[in-house]
């Protein structure tokens, strides 16, 4: 038994390296898996990073720190307001990198009017306001990671 977990760690670092490559090649923040009881966790944007089964994360994996959500409620997802995103990809709040954002904090804004783009699969795909009011917060920075359903801005 002593050189099955000799085994489980070769497989654990091989497993870390295909994680962390499908990160760079989708995109994705983050990706987890189970297997035989084991769990790994590789996330990408985040200050602390998990890892489960013995030993330490590799450094290729840890990224710089993303902005902190602006005066994020305590849920988000569940306001009545909220504009989620309908696709995995990087979020922009101008129309190029460097441009005045399309909305701000205070914004008046009306239905179908663009509030930022979100890019998938070299794709730009502009995310227009669900509903006319006023934007009360920005939950996402400029060029930040996004996932499907995650809470992008609200709206009152």
């Amino acid at each position: 038994m002593g050189k099955k977990p000799a085994q489980k760690t070769e497989l654990d670092r091989e497993l870390i390296h295909e994680l962390a490559g499908l990160l760079d090649e989708t995109g994705l923040t983050e990706i987890e898996i189970e297997r035989d009881g084991l769990r790994v966790r590789v996330a990408r944007g985040r200050e602390v990073s998990h890892y489960a089964g013995g030993g330490a994360p590799q450094p290729a994996m840890l990224a710089t720190a993303v902005p902190a959500p602006l005066a994020a409620p305590a849920d988000p997802a569940s306001h009545p307001g909220v504009v989620a995103s309908p696709m995995v990809g990087t979020a922009y709040l101008g129309a190029s990198p460097g441009a005045m954002p399309f909305v701000d904090v205070g914004s008046k804004v009306v239905a179908g009017e663009t509030l930022l783009i979100v890019e998938a699969m070299k794709t730009m795909n502009q995310i227009p306001a669900p509903r006319s009011g006023t934007v009360t917060q920005v939950l996402i920075g400029d060029a930040q990671p996004v996932e499907f359903g995650e809470p992008l801005m609200i709206i009152e």
